[in-house]
C-alpha cells in the first residue's frame, strides 16, 4: 500500500470499515430489506470499498434525511443522495450516477395538469419531509403549501390534498393501483443522485470518490448495477447531467 493510499484510507474509512448510509425509502437506488440491501447503492459501496482494500457496513434507513443525519452526525462515511444547495454545506458530492425524476400526482378528476398548475394558491401538496423533492419544492414554490409526512403520497391521501409529490417510479406504480389518482405527465423536477462524503475529507478522497463514479458510469457497471435490480438503465446519468 502507497503512502496516497493508506492516507486515503484513513481518511475515508477511519475505523477501518467502509461504512455507507444506505435509505431504502427509494426504490430506484435501493431495496430488499435492512438485513439484506441490494440494488445500485449497494453495490457502489461495495465497489469502493473494493478499491480501498476495506470492508463495508451497511447502514440502512427509510429516509433521506435519516440517511444524511447518520453521515452528518459521523456513523457513516459516505451516504446517497440528491444533490441540492441545502445539503452542499456539509456534504461533498461527486457527479450524479442516475438522474430520476420528481412528479405529481392528483385526484383523476383535478383541473391540474401541469407542474405550473400546482403551483396556485390553495394547492396544498404532500411530500416526504426531508427528501430532495421537498428541500426542492420549499425553494422554489411561490403560491402552493407543503403538507409533509412520512410518505408524500400518503400524505396526499389521507388528507386528501390536492396533489402528491414523488419519485416517477414509484408514483407510477402507486397511481396503477390507485385509479382514483393521475399522474401528471411533465415532471417538476430532475433528482441528481451522488455519492456523497463530509466537505471535512481531504480534497484527494473528494477526488478518488469523483474519480472512481465517472468510472463506473463510463465502464458499465452503473448501468449493470440498475439492469440487475430491475431498473431502468437509461437512469444513467450522462455528462451533461
Amino acid at each position: 500500500m502507497t503512502d496516497a493510499h493508506a492516507a486515503l484510507v484513513a481518511d475515508l474509512a477511519p475505523t477501518g470499515t467502509l461504512r455507507a448510509s444506505i435509505n431504502l425509502g427509494n426504490p430506484v437506488l435501493a431495496q430488499g430489506t435492512p438485513d439484506a440491501p441490494t440494488g445500485i447503492t449497494v453495490d457502489l459501496t461495495r465497489e469502493i470499498g473494493a478499491r480501498l482494500g476495506v470492508p463495508v457496513e451497511l447502514l440502512c434507513f427509510d429516509a433521506a434525511r435519516k440517511s444524511y443525519e447518520a453521515m452528518a452526525t459521523g456513523r457513516a462515511d459516505l451516504c446517497f443522495l440528491a444533490v441540492d444547495p441545502a445539503r452542499e454545506a456539509e456534504v461533498a458530492f461527486t457527479e450524479p450516477y442516475v438522474v430520476i425524476e420528481g412528479v405529481y400526482a392528483v385526484p383523476r378528476d383535478s383541473p391540474l395538469r401541469t407542474p405550473e398548475d400546482v403551483d396556485a394558491p390553495g394547492v396544498r401538496i404532500g411530500v416526504k419531509a426531508g427528501s430532495a423533492y421537498d428541500l426542492f419544492l420549499t425553494r422554489t414554490l411561490r403560491h402552493a403549501t407543503l403538507v409533509r409526512g412520512e410518505e408524500g403520497v400518503d400524505t396526499f391521501a389521507a388528507e386528501s390534498l390536492e396533489a402528491g409529490a414523488g419519485i416517477r417510479q414509484p408514483m407510477t406504480a402507486y397511481a396503477a393501483a390507485h385509479p382514483e389518482v393521475r399522474l401528471l405527465d411533465t415532471r417538476f423536477m430532475q433528482i441528481r443522485q451522488a455519492v456523497g462524503t463530509t466537505v471535512t475529507r481531504a480534497p484527494e478522497t473528494v477526488a478518488f470518490l469523483r474519480e472512481t463514479v465517472e468510472d463506473l458510469k463510463k465502464n458499465g457497471f452503473v448501468t449493470a448495477s440498475l439492469e440487475r435490480a430491475g431498473q431502468d438503465p437509461t437512469l444513467l446519468a450522462g455528462p451533461e447531467a
